[in-house]
Parts: C-alpha cells; structure tokens; sequence
C-alpha cells in the first residue's frame, strides 16, 4: 500500500540555544547561536533532508520560538501539519556548550513543555497510517499523560501496519533523576525507568540506542545481559551504537559476545560535538532503512551522518543532504577533517540556504550616495527608504513561482530592514562601502563583527569594481577582501551575492575573465549579479562559466545601471532567454526621477509610491513576459537562440 509519509516522528522538538564560544563555560557565554534541537526534532529535520517524506508530530508554544521551529522543520520539507500549537506552554529550550575537553554542558528548560503535552486525544488515527514508520523517543514516556499519546499512537500503527521505531533517548535530568544542572549525564540506573520502559519494547519493529540506553532498557550494565533482557521482551531489530565505532546489530538472538552481531564499522573523523550524532545516525538509518536498503547499508549510512555531524558544531543545522553523504562516504578514505573539507563545506552550504531557487526579482534602493546628493537631510532619506519599501510591497506579485526581494541598506535603511523583516520579502543588504576601489566594508567596527549582528535571512551584497586584468596590487587587494567577506558568509549562514561590475568596453570577455578568476580563487558566491549582456550568446559563455564550476549556483541577477527605462526593458528582455540569469535587481531607472521630485516636494508620499509600484512592474512585465515566451519554445528553438 502506497504511503503518504515514510516517517512520522513523534517526541522531543525543541529550542538549542548553542554558546557560540567554544571551549569556554556556559557561565562565560558571550553569546549564543538558536538552532532546532530535540531528538525526534532533529531525525524530523535529518531524515527530510535526505530526501524521506517525514512529518513531525508534537507541540510547541505559541510564540516566537515555536514559530521558529515550525519555519524551520518547514523549509526542510518536514510535514508540520500535526505539530500542534500549545496555548498555555512554553516551547521547550536547551541551553547547550562545546568545551572542547569532550564536555558538553546543557541545561534542559522543560518544566511542562509544549512537546510533551501530547494527549490521546490528539493521535489521529488515519494520520498514523497514512505513514511507512512511526519513530518516538524514549523520554515521552517519562510523563504519564504524555505517554497515553504515545501508546495510543504504537496501537494506531500496529492496527495500520506502520513499522514502528523506538529510540530509547535516555536523559536522566527529563525522569528526575538529576540535578538541572547535570543535563549531559547519561545514565543513571533506575529500575523505575527500565519497568517503564521494559513494559513497552514488544510493541517495537525497531530498537536504537546507545550501551548506556540498553543499559537502562535491559536494567543491566552488562551489554550483553542487558542486551538479552530487551531481546526476552521483544523481537525487534536491535541497533547498538558505540559511538566511533559504529554500531552492531541483532537480527535475531544476542550471542555471547556483541561482537558476533552484525558489525558495522564508523568512519574515523575529529569529534568537535557528539550532541545530535545520534540523531543524525537515526536519520541516516532510516533513510535506508524505510526504502528497502539492508541492515548494513542502512547502518553505514547512519555511520557516515553521524560522522559528519560530530565534526560541525550543532545538530540539526549540521546535517547532511543525500549528495553530501554520498560525497562524504566515497572520498571518506581521503578526508581528514570533514568540517575542513572545500567541497563538503560548500554542499553542506547550498543544504542550508533559506529559499528555493527561483526568478527573482528585486527593487534596489541600497544608495546612499546618490540619495545624499539628492537630499543632505538624513530623516528624509530614511523616510525614502520606508517609502520605497511601500512600492515594492504595493507592487507585490501574489505568485508562487518567483521570488521577490528588496535590496536596502543599513545607514538610511534601518526603519525599512526592520519593516521588511515582517515580510516574506527576500532580504538583500549592501556591505560595500560605497564608491570605494579597493573595495572596502561599511563595517564598525570589523566585518565579522559586523555581520554577526545581521539577521541569517539578510543576503550580503557586495559590488566590487573588478577585472582580472587589473593592477596586481589592486587586483590583490579587491580578491583579498572578498574572499574575507565569503569566509564570513559561510561561517555566519548568509548568503552573499557578489556585483561585479568590470568596466570598459569588453564587457563580456571582462567578466568571463573575471568569473573565472574569482572561482579558481575558491570564491563561490550565491548569486552573481552583474551587467546586462548584448545577446544571449554572451549570456550563454558566462553562464557556462558558472555551471562548469559551481553548478549549485543561484544564478545571475541583472542590474540596470540607472539605464533608461525602453533600454532596460529591450535589456532585459534579452537576458530572460538565458537560463543562467534568474531576474534583474534594478533600482534608479525605476526610482530616480519619482524620487527626485519627492525630494523637491514636487510629489507626495502616495505619489511617490504609485509611480515607483508602476515603473516596477513596467520592468518586471518586460522581464517575466520574455521568460514566459522562451519557455514555451520548444528544445530545438532555444538551442537555436544559443547559437
């Protein structure tokens, strides 16, 4: 029977508040890094990423950090339709550290969490079945009415014919048996929770968990008797993880001695973070698991997961694509440290980008110069910024296959970034201090610093004036700042969008050049945006350009030039009959000459903002008319434009 899920995951989602100072104690914390955390959270978001049809089912409070976890479980492609929202409890949060010395301290904030507030009531039947496997966590049975839920929901299954998957997930501090501050403890023996427990595991197809959680399980802590006691009470498949190691499984009786399972080796990689290795280990598991691979693919998958996620600093966030793990376990013999590795660092990086790749069309007004030559008041130039924002949200498609964005700066921009953040608007912010040559950074007072203070979702824009040909200490000093500036990107999450505006008449060879230079200087920017081009042949060699070296690439925007409005349509036109261009991000042909007169007190706000929402859409109807018509040409006409 075809199924709508592979995998339900019911149980802990929660808020991790990662210390971003590694190495120190919690109590010097400085600052901290949210993330999406919880183990049922985390195999959620894991086993999407790797391509499983997953769905998460708990609650979390109805607040910002419960939207946070919806958005993000989300934009993976996780089911969140039975991730319920709690009126009257808080979305569980951790409090998390990496010291370095193979310490982890975290504090577990659960006092009556959202995602433990499951009941009975709240277990749709038909929504179980409608599910390959359903995958709960051991904690969820630390709470009597939580556990209701859950038994309720292994009944569904097994009526339904979903395979069912226990991670044991012990955390002593979530049954009472430690002190708060105690979270990273790991076992403490308790013939209370091995009752529990014990009293459940027959209605399991699958068993996972550490020695330390079949410890617990089989109230031994010896592995074998322990392992022996959980075999006496179920027939599931047992699935020991032993850290780098690996994991053994049983298929059938334990014998005397673990090693006779079935023994399945890790991959030798640095450990910076074990906090989530499990979970990536389940979700890599399952991915082969629940589509038909056998027990030991299935485990080598979650081997390599798990590798890769104790070599990055947090759970969910540092877990793998189906491309990155592949990568990863066909060149494991030949990487030594995977978070160091260019290639995996940069697909873990498309892994994580926000939005989907589509057309995208953006209204500039990131000009700071320009506008203080219009108006030497900054409260009005500030109050242009706002209306502008007003005309690109008027001028607002209501459509789901483009992408549509801002380009706003941070001197006169603030009121408006603000206000846009509130949006569904794509975010795109200038660093660039303006006219400099070498490129220099609006940055106080370092450009990490700097970027750290920017919202993930704010893509970086840098516009350099660059050739390849250029002066050898001025070509040096614009490459040395702009793969500063990426290596900042990629270590902070924000995308970064590189202009590159050349000069001289040899605009196309120029940026070919240029392209070219930048990618075997390992710069791999999101997006290019650059000049339009005469033809889409010239369109065509640039394009090739990017697809030869970094096929994950966004694509290129084209930017106007404060060209006139009938030369910026006949423009764009052209540039939307290649692929490689994805829209346009213009801004003074659209904006100058309203604005201008808004400046003279010629114009009023309504004015101002009607005729830069009509200008815009006259740019973006000549665009996306062009594209809509090459698209409906058939292979041979558009290999002909190409010609």
């Amino acid at each position: 029977m075809a199924r709508a899920l592979d995998v339900i995951c019911l149980g802990r989602v929660a808020v991790d508040l990662y210390g971003a100072q590694v190495g120190g104690r919690l109590e010097e914390m400085r600052s901290f890094n949210m993330t999406l955390g919880g183990s049922s959270g985390n195999v959620a978001f894991g086993t999407a990423r790797l391509g499983l049809r997953s769905s998460m089912f708990a609650k979390v409070g109805d607040e910002h950090l419960g939207r946070f976890l919806r958005e993000e479980l989300a934009r993976e492609g996780c089911d969140v339709s039975h991730l319920g929202t709690d009126k009257e409890r808080l979305t569980a949060l951790v409090v998390l550290g990496i010291r370095g010395d193979g310490t982890f301290p975290h504090i577990f904030y659960r006092p009556d969490p959202a995602d433990m507030a499951l009941t009975a009531d709240d277990v749709d039947d038909d929504y179980i079945g409608s599910a390959t496997a359903l995958a709960i966590t051991g904690t969820h049975l630390s709470n009597p009415r939580c556990a209701e839920a859950v038994l309720h929901a292994l009944t569904a299954a097994r009526d339904r014919g979903t395979k069912t998957i226990l991670d044991i997930d012990y955390r002593p501090v979530l049954w009472g048996l430690t002190r708060h501050g105690d979270g990273e403890d790991r076992f403490v023996a308790s013939a209370a929770v091995t009752e529990k427990l014990a009293a459940t595991l027959e209605r399991f197809d699958v068993i996972v968990g550490t020695e330390e959680e079949f410890f617990i399980a089989g109230g031994s802590t010896d592995i074998v008797t322990a392992l022996r006691a959980v075999r006496a009470r179920s027939s599931a498949v047992l699935v020991c993880k032993r850290g780098p190691l690996g994991c053994v499984i049983f298929d059938g009786p334990v014998p005397d001695d673990v090693e006779q399972g079935l023994v399945c080796a890790g991959f030798s990689v640095p450990v910076l973070n074990t906090l989530g290795a499990g979970d990536a280990f389940m979700s890599g598991f399952l991915r082969g698991h629940l589509r038909g691979e056998d027990l030991a693919t299935s485990a080598r998958w979650g081997n390599a997961c798990g590798a890769l996620v104790v070599s990055r600093e947090a759970c969910a966030p540092a877990m793998p694509t189906w491309d990155e793990l592949h990568d990863f376990m066909d060149r494991s013999s030949d990487i030594a440290e995977p978070a160091h590795d260019a290639v995996l660092a940069h697909r873990h990086r498309l892994a994580s980008r926000r939005r989907p790749t589509k057309d995208t069309y953006i209204l500039a007004f990131d000009h700071r110069t320009q506008m203080e030559e219009l108006c030497d008041d900054p409260s009005r130039i500030a109050q242009a910024k706002g209306l502008l924002l007003q005309a690109a949200r008027a001028a607002k498609l209501d459509a789901v296959d483009v992408d549509q964005g801002v380009i706003i700066d941070g001197r006169y921009g603030a009121r408006a970034l603000a206000e846009a953040a509130d949006t569904d608007l794509l975010i795109m912010r200038p660093i660039e201090l303006p006219g400099s040559r070498p490129v220099a950074f609006e940055a106080s007072p370092s450009l990490g610093l700097e970027l750290s203070r920017w919202p993930t979702a704010h893509t970086v824009k840098c516009l350099v004036r660059y050739r390849a040909d250029d002066a050898a200490g001025l070509r040096a000093a614009q490459e040395g700042a702009m793969r500063t500036l990426a290596a900042c990107c990629a270590e902070l999450g924000n995308e970064l969008l590189l202009e590159i505006i050349p000069g001289g008449d040899d605009r196309t060879d120029a940026l070919v050049a240029a392209l070219t230079r930048l990618y075997d200087l390992g710069l791999c920017p999101d997006w290019w945006k650059l000049p339009a081009l005469p033809s889409a042949a010239d369109y065509a060699r640039v394009g090739q350009v990017i697809q030869d070296r970094d096929p994950g690439c966004r694509g290129v925007l084209v930017l106007g030039l404060a060209a006139p409005m009938d030369e910026l349509c006949a423009s764009l036109r052209v540039a939307a009959t290649a692929d490689v261009v994805r829209g346009f991000a213009v801004g003074r042909t659209i904006f100058a000459a309203p604005l201008a007169g808004w400046f003279a007190g010629d114009k009023t706000d309504a004015q101002l903002t009607g005729e830069v929402a009509a200008r815009y859409r006259t740019v973006r109807d000549a665009f996306a008319t062009a594209r809509a018509a090459h698209r409906q040409k058939t292979p041979h006409e558009v290999l002909g434009d190409r010609a």
